[in-house]
């Protein structure tokens, strides 16, 4: 197993770099949920403001910007999150360019995460009704290139450390995936998964089926059924020491 099972040091501090809000409570809210009881510091950065996701005719790009960063912010208290960033790039138009590497770079070496969790940067067309965002990719792609080696390398934006961020390096990845191309398989406990369903549920103008809770129960135990856990969340791990 790639992941360190027993880190010298101990982790102490997490981040999660996702495209919106939301996306994190999708993917991996149980994790941190279990992070965060475990005793380890978790932020939250989201790339995207989050302008473009209703098809409300009522709605506006800088009201919906108001509620999606509310929704986020009171899901982050229902898990407990040391806090949230919002870098403010405009949704569903995301590209993984030197800007959004730098900006998560920066949080990196702000916050200094033993580990960072992202989307796959790649598209996965295993399911038959979903083909992904390309804001989701664009995140993933970005985080890693921020990760190694843009957060790490000292001479890699100068300005940085003028603002005061020194280098930082990141010890592990964690890549959200589905469970067929996993390598390491997070085990939550039900206290976990009330905290995971009850910060989805934060996120009202997005989550409005009454199934909710059901089918994130059906999908961490679908996961973890594949390694004998009543629940869990998949991902691909890098360990850097």
């Amino acid at each position: 197993m790639p992941r360190a099972i027993d880190p010298d040091p101990p982790y102490e501090r997490a981040m999660v770099v996702v495209a919106h809000a939301d996306d994190a409570e999708y993917g991996c809210s149980g994790s941190v949920a279990k992070m965060i009881r475990e005793g380890i510091e978790v932020v939250y950065v989201l790339c995207t403001d989050g302008s473009k996701g209703s098809d409300d005719p009522k709605e506006t790009q800088k009201s919906l910007i108001r509620t999606r960063q509310q929704e986020q912010i009171a899901a982050g208290k229902v898990l407990g999150l040391k806090t949230v960033e919002f870098l403010g790039f405009p949704d569903s138009e995301l590209e993984p360019n030197l800007k959004l590497r730098k900006a998560i770079a920066r949080e990196i070496r702000r916050h200094k995460p033993d580990i960072l969790i992202c989307p796959n940067p790649n598209r996965s067309l295993g399911m038959g009704f979903y083909i992904g965002h390309p804001d989701h990719q664009a995140a993933g792609e970005a985080a890693l290139a921020a990760v190694y080696p843009t957060a790490r390398d000292r001479l890699t934006y100068p300005d940085l450390l003028e603002e005061g961020f020194e280098p930082h390096k990141v010890r592990e990845v964690w890549v959200m995936l589905g469970s067929e191309r996993a390598d390491f398989f997070n085990e939550l406990t039900e206290e976990d998964m009330e905290k995971a369903i009850a910060a989805l549920k934060s996120h009202e103008s997005q989550v409005r089926y009454p199934e909710v809770e059901a089918r994130m129960r059906e999908w961490r135990g679908r996961t973890g059924e594949k390694v004998g856990y009543r629940f869990a969340e998949a991902f691909k791990v890098f360990s850097f020491g």
